[in-house]
């Protein structure tokens, strides 16, 4: 299929809005497919006990980066190089940089799981796994990371089909495999008829095993005679300038996950110092928190390929207004639910207890934090539209200037003993900064050549 496809010229020239809407839906419901399995995971370890439960709190993290990391860093890289290309016309150097994305994918994981099999136990230790626990982290991450390389390659696949604008075919197969994984999850934890129970290990082998799918269906699509850049790895000579060309936005994009990550357990650390229940309620308003990545994630990664059209068509104007298009959405979504949660805070956090000590610390969080929320979806969504402009320093750098508040606000609030109500307004202080900042980034930055 060519370049000149009635599809892809719409999405070139097309109303922004219910282009970027439509592209948009699918990857929303894949995203929320994605928290339903780590819903399902959790409450499947919690029924095998208290020790498998806080084992997978040691290790979770780090499985939540592979696909930070690869879908969401590296993979918009991906999305935006060939998108980029399209943009300009170049249908050969779009389909030889999907060759180039799969093979980079590939590598990564390998590197990635290598590097957590032999410094994970390191990791744990720092957290505080010890004993029984320990062990049980270790036998759920052997086989989570032995898989990390059909994870990234999954994702690079899916951000190939997206970088030619076929959000579709890549969520549907996105949404096959999540279902898939909460379904031999249950079968490999808990066992049935012959098969034996293999608990938190079996857990991550549905994880492994519905990666292997999500694989299978991603390559089908993406070398399908129909697809827009058919996948074919013959003919295709390797060229250093087009791994350059993905790395300079997906290998920069990689630090904004880090960062993330890395605020997320000062936050947790800070909150825990301060008793059960302040952690409890923090940690009831930081999972609605989760539930808002979906929405962000979902229109920033739909904005990825029309921004990256619009630049490499020379069509600077069109991909800030896309940029804008994305951020404003995303704010205006996660303000309405923001400021509901912040009214009626107890819509979200009886949910999960009826504990009025925890009620009250919840309360709290969700009233201060919940109207940053839109500053949160802005920055987010930004941080991946520009990504297919190329030009992702700026935001990158909005994510250190919101780690760094973090840190400093934190060993304030510490030295002073703050009450728990000052790191909930810390925490929302960095969601405003993150958003303004990279909403400032993005005005400042010039787009295309």
């Amino acid at each position: 299929m060519t370049t000149a496809a009635p599809d892809l010229q719409r999405l070139k020239h097309g109303p922004i809005l219910p282009t970027l809407l439509r592209l948009a839906v699918p990857n929303v419901m894949a995203m929320a497919m994605t928290v339903a399995v780590g819903v399902a995971e959790t409450a499947y370890v919690g029924r095998l006990g208290t020790v498998p439960l806080a084992a997978l709190a040691l290790v979770f993290p780090f499985v939540m980066l592979i696909g930070m990391l690869s879908a969401g860093a590296m993979g918009g890289g991906v999305s935006s190089a060939i998108s980029r290309a399209l943009g300009a016309g170049q249908a050969e150097r779009a389909r030889a940089l999907a060759v180039h994305a799969v093979a980079i994918g590939a590598g990564a994981g390998v590197v990635h799981a290598l590097l957590m099999l032999a410094l994970g136990p390191v990791f744990y230790g720092w957290l505080g796994g010890r004993g029984p626990v320990l062990d049980e982290a270790l036998r759920y991450a052997t086989i989570a990371f032995t898989g990390a390389p059909l994870m990234w390659l999954a994702n690079t696949l899916a951000s190939v089909l997206r970088g030619g604008g076929q959000m579709r075919v890549a969520s549907v197969a996105i949404i096959v495999t999540a279902v898939a994984q909460i379904a031999l999850g249950a079968l490999f934890a808990f066992g049935a008829g012959p098969l034996p129970a293999y608990g938190i290990a079996g857990v991550a082998g549905g994880q492994v095993a519905a990666s292997a799918l999500g694989v299978a269906l991603l390559w089908r699509g993406a070398a399908s005679p129909a697809a827009r850049l058919p996948l074919r790895f013959g003919g295709v000579r390797w060229q250093g300038a087009l791994c350059r060309d993905i790395l300079k936005v997906g290998g920069v994009a990689c630090i904004s996950p880090l960062q993330s990550v890395l605020a997320v357990l000062i936050c947790t650390g800070l909150v825990a110092h301060l008793g059960v229940a302040p952690l409890a309620g923090y940690s009831i308003g930081q999972r609605l928190e989760f539930m808002l990545i979906p929405i962000a994630f979902g229109i920033g990664v739909a904005s990825v390929p029309m921004v990256g059209l619009a630049i490499g068509a020379g069509d600077v104007a069109r991909a800030r207004r896309v940029a804008w298009t994305a951020g404003g959405l995303s704010a205006l979504n996660l303000a309405l639910l923001g400021g509901g949660v912040a009214l009626v805070p107890d819509a979200w956090a009886t949910l999960f207890t009826r504990d009025e000590g925890v009620l009250a610390h919840a309360r709290d969080y969700l009233r201060v934090v919940g109207p940053a929320f839109p500053f949160f979806g802005l920055g987010l969504t930004l941080y991946f539209a520009s990504q297919g402009s190329g030009r992702v320093l700026g935001p990158v750098l909005a994510g250190t200037v919101r780690l760094a508040l973090v840190a400093g606000a934190g060993w304030w609030l510490v030295a002073h003993e703050a009450p728990p109500a000052g790191y909930f307004a810390m925490v929302a202080a960095g969601m405003v900064v993150y958003g303004l900042s990279t909403a400032a980034a993005v005005k400042l930055t010039r787009w295309g050549r």
